[in-house]
């Protein structure tokens, strides 16, 4: 998550274009480990993500939620695998294929509450769904 306050002007004139403790370029960063051998991955802007799951009285749920940004990562020896944020909270994304590894950075806005329902994904508190707010 990009930190709003971050100032590259005071990073580049007190510490050599890097962020400090007091300057900080991130609130916060969240990694996640592919372990199969990635095949490729596709972008889908303004998706809709369900978001499903069971309840703590034992009723299962399921919402829909619509505007997400999702890139779905597809494997050869295991299902296809979505990481993603609200179009609303997105601030900028980053895909690298090259080399041995796949790299996906997905950066997110600073001044929006979100949830973290599931590994990987990351909903808009405003588009969350209120049902299952507690």
């Amino acid at each position: 998550m990009l930190n709003e306050y971050f100032s590259q002007e005071h990073a580049d004139a007190q510490h050599g274009g890097k962020d400090s403790p007091n300057n900080r370029k991130y609130d916060w960063e969240d990694e996640l480990a592919i372990t199969s051998q990635v095949q490729g991955i596709d972008i889908h802007t303004n998706a809709v993500y369900p978001l499903a799951g069971i309840l703590p009285d034992g009723k299962e749920f399921r919402y829909d939620i619509s505007a997400m940004f999702l890139i779905e990562i597809s494997s050869l020896d295991s299902p296809p695998v979505f990481v993603g944020v609200s179009q609303s909270i997105l601030d900028h994304y980053e895909t690298d294929l090259s080399g041995e590894k796949c790299h996906v950075k997905i950066y997110i806005k600073d001044y929006e509450p979100l949830a973290n329902p599931v590994p990987g994904i990351y909903i808009a508190s405003k588009e969350f769904p209120k049902e299952l707010v507690f």
